[in-house]
């Protein structure tokens, strides 16, 4: 008699998984599905009511490359993104991982990327230009280099957090673009400097399961998203709870808000929230 009652049991389990993964399918394929619908007839990407942007362009290919989807019109998208100057460094990184998630050749990008390296191994003017560039460079095929590793550990800041500026205090997006990029350049998920890095972003996970951009400020999407994006490239699972907190943010037309109080630039938010919930770190 206990045969049919194990069966059942199992039975039942085997419904909630299959059932939680319809569940992140379907969040997954509705935001997939609002951000293919942002694209315009230049082949950018804009917020409702705006023009084409080449930062949420670069943006929403990576959304969409993470969930397994091209833009409809990818070449279009290309050239969009190929003839706008890009000003800043972190304009560079992003085109460029774009570009590589497109696949395009990133060799004219990675060369110059390859030119705002700097002897101490720093890769443009600040701290967060050089752990995008890391991340970059292993999208492009190239090694970000021990000197970049070294310049981005010096950095870390005794609660385990990165900044985007040697004079910002730390908060979990630049925390968790600075493990993403050590975990591209080689370093191991158990090293010590990631595992103080995992613990600081551990505290700014909140009780509705959310993640803030600092220990005690309240959730925001993209910080969760990016705090995942990171917690999985160090191999440490981000847990169920960080997962629902997003999915309880998605509207009905498949968007996502930044957070339970607010809701802006949704296309950009999505885009970044696809990745997480795709569960794909940096570079994809």
């Amino acid at each position: 008699m206990a045969r049919p009652r194990f069966s059942l049991l199992l039975a039942l389990i085997a419904s909630l998984a299959l059932a939680g993964a319809c569940s992140a399918a379907t969040s997954l394929g509705r935001g997939t599905s609002y951000l293919l619908a942002r694209q315009g007839s230049d082949g950018g990407f804009a917020e409702p009511g705006a023009s084409s942007s080449t930062g949420l362009t670069a943006w929403a290919v990576l959304g969409l490359a993470a969930s397994g989807r091209a833009p409809t019109r990818a070449q279009a998208t290309a050239d969009y993104m190929a003839q706008t100057p890009a000003p800043q460094a972190t304009d560079l990184e992003l085109r460029l991982l774009a570009t590589a998630a497109l696949g395009r050749d990133t060799s004219q990008l990675a060369d110059e990327l390859e030119r705002l390296r700097q002897p101490g191994g720093a890769i443009g003017p600040a701290l967060n230009s050089t752990y995008w560039g890391a991340i970059a460079f292993k999208a492009a095929g190239r090694e970000p280099g021990q000197a970049t590793v070294r310049y981005i550990l010096r950095a870390q800041r005794s609660s385990g957090g990165w900044s985007w500026s040697v004079n910002a205090a730390p908060e979990a997006g630049d925390t968790a673009a600075a493990i993403q990029a050590l975990r591209a350049a080689g370093a191991s998920a158990r090293s010590a400097p990631i595992k103080r890095a995992v613990r600081f972003l551990r505290r700014c996970q909140n009780k509705d399961g959310g993640f803030a951009v600092s220990p005690g400020s309240a959730s925001d999407a993209q910080s969760t998203a990016w705090t995942i994006q990171a917690l999985l490239a160090a191999r440490s699972e981000p847990g169920k709870a960080a997962f629902l907190y997003l999915k309880k943010l998605q509207r009905r037309d498949g968007s996502f808000r930044y957070s339970s109080r607010y809701v802006t630039t949704p296309a950009w938010v999505t885009a970044q929230v696809l990745c997480a919930l795709a569960r794909k770190p940096f570079p994809l």
